[in-house]
């Protein structure tokens, strides 16, 4: 047998008219939040990543350039391009060895 409570009832719409209500609120504060966190970052002064990208590729092509010229710096002026190794001594310990 099944008993007609009105209590219980109108307690369990209260819940979920709670329930509801407070995933409302969660939903519209995360929004603002997200909003806000929006509009701050958006205030501040960051670059883009387009933008990033177009100034590392002009600050490698500035490298490769200057690379380039004292390469040919050091041709003019009679120097030798090789890498030198470190020089070892009799004890087979190289120049920096305590």
């Amino acid at each position: 047998m099944q008993s007609d409570n009105r209590l219980f009832d109108d307690f369990a719409k209260f819940v979920n008219g709670a329930a509801g209500t407070i995933a409302g609120m969660a939903r519209e504060g995360e929004a603002a939040a997200r909003e806000r966190a929006k509009t701050f970052l958006g205030g501040m002064d960051f670059v883009s990543r387009d933008e990033f990208e177009v100034v590392k590729a002009m600050a490698v092509a500035a490298r490769d350039e200057a690379d380039a010229l004292r390469a040919r710096l050091d041709a003019l002026e009679g120097k030798t391009v090789t890498g030198a190794a470190p020089s070892v001594d009799s004890t087979g310990a190289g120049e920096g060895a305590l």
